[in-house]
Parts: C-alpha cells; sequence; structure tokens
C-alpha cells in the first residue's frame, strides 16, 4: 500500500510503500493480548519477599510447658499466630518471565502495526532527527495534533532523543527495541522512512528464524 511522508513541520515529504503483509493484517486481539501480558511479566522486577518461620529472629525455646497453664499448645514463639512471627506461603523473590513463541511474538508485532494502519493512526515521517529544542519539537507536535506518539527510527538522533525527554506523552524507539506495548499505549505511530526499511527487514528476518526454528523442531521430532 501507499502512503503519504510526512515532515514535522506537517508537510508532504512524497510517498512510502508499506507491505500489506506487515501492515495490512487483520488484527487479533488474542495475540497481542498474549504478547503483551509477556511483555508486563517480564517487566516485573519480582522482588517481593517475606520472612517465613525459620527467617524471623526469635528464639527456639518453647514459650510455656505443654500442659497445665490453661493455654493453648505452643512450640514456638516464631509461629505465624504471633505477632512477631513469620509468614506461611508469603511472596517470595522469583522471576515472573515465561517464554513465547517466537512466531507468535512476530505476530503479535505485525497485528500492532496493522492495526494502527487501520485505524488511521500511522504516520510516517521523512525524518527525526537534528538538533532541536524540546519547546520547537513539543511545537511542532502541537501543529500535528499528536498528544500521544511513539516515533520509531532505525537509529535513534541523541539530539532529537533529548529534546522529547521532558515532552509528555512522546517516547522514541529505535526499530530494534519497537514492541506491541508500547506501540498499543500510544496513539499515534510514527515511523521513519528509514525506520519502516528497519522494520521490514527485522520481522522479515525473524520470519526466517522462526521458520528455520520449527524446521529444525520436525526434523527432530521426525528422527
Amino acid at each position: 500500500m501507499q502512503i503519504d511522508i510526512t515532515t514535522l513541520d506537517n508537510g508532504k515529504a512524497g510517498t512510502a510503500e508499506l507491505p500489506d503483509e506487515f501492515f495490512a493484517a487483520a488484527p487479533r486481539a488474542d495475540i497481542l493480548a498474549r504478547v503483551v501480558h509477556w511483555q508486563l511479566a517480564k517487566r516485573r522486577s519480582g522482588n517481593h519477599k517475606v520472612k517465613g518461620l525459620s527467617e524471623v529472629q526469635g528464639t527456639t525455646k518453647k514459650p510455656y510447658k505443654q500442659k497445665g497453664t490453661g493455654n493453648a499448645r505452643q512450640g514456638s514463639l516464631r509461629s505465624p499466630q504471633f505477632r512477631t512471627g513469620g509468614v506461611v506461603h508469603g511472596p517470595v523473590v522469583r522471576s515472573h518471565e515465561y517464554s513465547l513463541n517466537k512466531k507468535v511474538r512476530r505476530l503479535g508485532l505485525i497485528f500492532a502495526l496493522s492495526q494502527k494502519q487501520a485505524e488511521g493512526k500511522l504516520v510516517v515521517l521523512d525524518t527525526a532527527g537534528g538538533a532541536l529544542k524540546t519547546s520547537d519539537l513539543a511545537k511542532k507536535l502541537k501543529v500535528l495534533g499528536w498528544r500521544s506518539a511513539l516515533i520509531v527510527d532505525q537509529a535513534v538522533d541523541e539530539g532529537f532523543l533529548r529534546a522529547s525527554r521532558n515532552i509528555p506523552g512522546l517516547d522514541v524507539l529505535p526499530t530494534i527495541g519497537a514492541n506491541v506495548y508500547d506501540i498499543l499505549n500510544h496513539d499515534v505511530l510514527a515511523i521513519t522512512a528509514a525506520g519502516v526499511e528497519g522494520l521490514k527487514e527485522r520481522l522479515s528476518r525473524t520470519r526466517a528464524a522462526a521458520n528455520g526454528a520449527g524446521d529444525g523442531a520436525a526434523e527432530g521430532a521426525a528422527a
């Protein structure tokens, strides 16, 4: 499909060719949900921790004799029923990360790109670079009407990145870092012309890798 190339000054700079394979697929909500859940699980620190009975500080001496006191039998002041006791089956430090098939991750990115294209919120920029001031970039975005935007470029320009850091709702990522969660979490997806080529190369490469892994698994099963 053909799409107009836009400049940050809200002008036109020709057209770009977007392959239907990557930008015109029918999105599947279940695939998008799986990839987003996988991403958020990887982001979790998993450092929640409470102390169990063997970790809390306290004596191991029996509080009082077994019989004759009129109280319930107790064996340790570190038991969970006491205020200073340990927690039973509490959270421990662990990783929430799990594996997700490469083909599913690739499909998720394709569906996210296709959804933005279908919603009319995919923009192709000619370039995203130059030594801009934050105030100048904010004015350009206001003219474009972008309040929440993700800009994807082949290689992020340091000057442009510095100018964008203090603008609420704006994020800049390289093509290698483009992901489903950030795409769906922003209203507008703006990809530079170089970024489009980078995404096409990345998706083609991951397709070859996923197909290769699948063929290897099939050969192993057959053997």
